[in-house]
């Protein structure tokens, strides 16, 4: 059987990642005609991708109006946040300093501090999102890293909606860095305790400016 993915699959993942960079914001219609013409696929094909990223809760549909990308509620986001628990803090807190992952937890914070320079906060959020896919990436299971993928779609859905993404993202270059040094130096234990404290802070900084939107 072939493992190779279906073009619905890879058409779903490249709008999925067009999600995580935020060049699919939150409430935006998705044409159907245009998106078909653009990915040089059959408007069938696309209804398969538009069904499977709508069961993911990434898209919505509306009937006699279209397909919209989803707005994510507050009862979703603390939900994202949950599993980000259960699934980062046990994948460092168990990690190999030398493992694969570290290095583009590496790449990941170089990137940051290089586009804080240029004040390239869009792209800071991508490689923020970059970093805790490293840390998953971290526990050597590949079902762990397509699922925590949905979830960073999910999560840059709720990014999508606040109107300072470098009130968001400015503190953590900072906290990433800090992480890795302590995963670096063999000290997986503190890290892991870190990375709580951090999501636990993370949270409340998207839910304050979420629930401000109301």
């Amino acid at each position: 059987m072939s493992s190779e993915p279906s073009l619905t699959e890879e058409i779903a993942s490249q709008l999925r990642d067009q999600v995580t960079g935020g060049a699919l914001t939150p409430g935006q219609r998705l044409s159907e005609a245009r998106l078909a013409a653009d990915l040089d696929i059959s408007r069938n094909t696309l209804r398969e991708v538009f069904r499977l990223l709508t069961r993911e809760g990434l898209l919505r549909h509306e009937p006699n109006r279209g397909v919209f990308v989803a707005v994510p509620s507050m009862a979703s986001i603390l939900d994202i946040y949950r599993v980000r628990r259960l699934i980062e803090v046990p994948a460092l807190a168990q990690a190999w300093p030398r493992h694969e992952g570290a290095g583009r937890m590496r790449a990941a914070v170089v990137r940051a501090k290089n586009l804080r320079d240029i004040g390239d906060w869009r792209g800071i959020g991508s490689a923020n999102m970059e970093f805790h896919a490293a840390i998953v990436s971290l526990s050597d299971s590949p079902r762990l890293n397509a699922f925590f993928a949905q979830i960073i779609a999910e999560l840059r859905l709720a990014f999508g909606l606040l109107d300072s993404p470098e009130m968001l993202h400015a503190p953590y270059i900072d906290r990433n860095a800090q992480i890795l040094e302590r995963l670096e130096a063999g000290d997986a234990a503190t890290a892991s305790v870190m990375l709580d404290e951090y999501l636990g802070q993370s949270e409340r900084v998207v839910l304050q400016a979420f629930a401000r939107l109301g």
